[in-house]
């Protein structure tokens, strides 16, 4: 859970368009425990082909069509929109592009770093979101289920009791939950 420099690590899993929330509030859990916050991008058009061991990776496309673009590289425009959220509070902060499956990979790479914990955010709760959860699942469960670490997931659309929930179901009321 420490980087050589005796320094915790938090993950956390980031897109270009995610809600500023799930980064600000892993800046907060970094801040707390005195960790580094690594900003992590999940590739999932590619997958993984070797790995150093600072989780440092190198990946290829699926698609052998496409070509092989640098795609390691961290996305500037996300990196310049991670800098804006980040700098000025007091966390220090690297970003690492990752390939595959998310859940698999972050947990992977936690594992490779040691991290204290992965914060991600939820899906939105669009018809798209709902479809992509139904037949690949919530990467939040997976983790949960797949892997020892605190897995510390940010609402970003929640619903208030009483409320319909975002899939389209019944209203849930505190009462409906015990």
């Amino acid at each position: 859970m420490v980087t050589p420099s005796g320094r915790a690590r938090v993950i956390v899993g980031v897109q270009p368009g995610q809600p500023d929330a799930v980064v600000e509030n892993a800046a907060v859990f970094a801040t707390r425990f005195g960790a580094e916050l690594v900003c992590v991008y999940v590739d999932v058009g590619r997958y993984l082909v070797d790995e150093s061991a600072d989780g440092t990776i190198m990946s290829l496309p699926f698609d052998p069509d496409l070509p092989d673009l640098a795609a390691e590289a961290f996305d500037s425009d996300l990196a310049e929109h991670l800098a804006s959220v980040l700098n000025g509070r007091g966390v220090d902060w690297s970003t690492r592009v990752i390939a595959g499956d998310p859940a698999r990979a972050l947990a992977h790479l936690a594992d490779t770093l040691d991290a204290a914990m992965i914060v991600i955010g939820t899906r939105e709760a669009t018809l798209l979101a709902g479809l992509q959860e139904f037949f690949g699942g919530s990467v939040a469960v997976h983790l949960a289920h797949h892997q020892h670490r605190p897995v510390v997931v940010i609402p970003l659309a929640p619903v208030v009791w009483g409320g319909p929930e975002p899939w389209g179901g019944a209203s849930v009321t505190p009462a409906d939950s015990d």
